[in-house]
């Protein structure tokens, strides 16, 4: 079946459209909507979303905030330096990581990250993550902030001057490894005139991990399997979603991530409840959406599982097309890149 090859989602992007920095201020990124039933697209910018909207409209929202997850050390006696990226918190003293060289970090291995904090190799799976047992002495949480560096996807290469930027403005929970960028876009201002507009925002929360870090190796889509991010959707927000459906308004989510979270909680006339825990949800072409009307996100890499949602969403030719356009017209690629409404 078409669509079903990794193959089906690549398309050529010149290295000089990948967003090295953001654009300030964050709603003067460009905007490219792209009208399903009509099969048309207008180019705007983020600041026009309002104009996009209309009253009633709901928009769900990932309150999810990064730590500075990404730490180095050294093994005793040894030379290499390690980058560890903390994916997902186990318990209180386990994090599933990505450590790199990883050919290097075996078994038992023990890496000193800072005089605070040593990080030692328990597990490590089939697709290479390792589960590391972490000894300090002290808060967490407050070593890491004073060890850590934001993880900032290895496509930009620009240092980030403020931390804050690779933050959404509404973001509040610790404990993801990457900002749901979809949101980076979004001033307080704009959400005001959001509002103005007779639209409001619920909030949903998934810490992003290695389902979304993890490339897709497989040559058929069937075979990737996708790991697990924690998830959470409370009462309120539930009852506001249901609220819309039932009225027959636009949930509109911002993001893939939030995408993820209502696709999982979503029965088959697209009602949610609420829920916590973790999902491996894989949204590829065939799949039928129960409660996600309208989406927001950036502009994604070739051949990634992000494609792949978006794809399903508004069809794999229709999503490629755009994605031809945008290049076409010179608009900037994924995490400090510009934003594309699929309405």
């Amino acid at each position: 079946m078409e669509g079903l090859k990794t193959h089906d989602y690549y398309y050529d992007l010149p290295e000089e459209l990948i967003a090295q920095t953001p654009v300030e201020p964050r709603d003067a990124s460009r905007l490219l909507v792209y009208d399903r039933k009509a099969d048309a697209i207008t180019h705007a910018h983020f600041r026009d979303l309002p104009d996009f909207l209309r009253e009633g409209d709901l928009l769900v929202i990932n309150n999810t905030r990064v730590i500075p997850a990404r730490i180095f050390g050294t093994i005793e006696g040894k030379q290499t330096v390690f980058e560890l990226l903390l994916l997902k918190r186990i318990d209180y003293t386990h994090w599933e990581t990505i450590m790199r060289p990883a050919r290097k970090a075996r078994l038992n291995s023990v890496i000193k990250i800072s005089d605070e904090l040593t990080a030692v190799v328990e597990k490590i799976d089939d697709y290479g993550a390792r589960t590391v047992r972490f000894e300090f002495d002290g808060v967490f949480e407050d070593i890491l902030d004073r060890v850590g560096n934001m993880p900032l996807p290895p496509y930009i290469h620009e240092k980030l001057a403020d931390k804050e930027r690779y933050q959404t403005v509404y973001s509040r929970v610790d404990g993801s490894a990457a900002a749901p960028t979809a949101g980076l876009h979004f001033t307080p201002e704009l959400m005001d005139k959001v509002r103005a507009k007779g639209a409001e925002f619920a909030e949903v929360l998934l810490h992003i991990g290695l389902g979304t870090f993890r490339p897709v190796k497989a040559e058929n889509i069937l075979d990737h399997e996708m790991h697990s991010e924690y998830y959470e959707i409370d009462e309120a927000t539930a009852e506001k979603i249901n609220a819309a459906k039932r009225e027959g308004r636009r949930v509109i989510a911002v993001g893939t991530t939030s995408v993820r979270v209502l696709e999982t909680v979503a029965d088959e006339n697209g009602f949610v409840k609420a829920a916590r825990g973790d999902t491996k949800i894989f949204i590829y072409p065939t799949y039928k959406f129960k409660c996600v009307d309208a989406l927001i996100t950036n502009f994604h890499l070739p051949e990634s599982t992000l494609i792949m949602l978006v794809s399903a969403f508004a069809g794999r030719e229709n999503t490629l097309k755009v994605y031809e356009t945008a290049v076409k017209e010179r608009y900037r690629f994924f995490s400090f890149g510009d934003s594309c409404f699929f309405c």
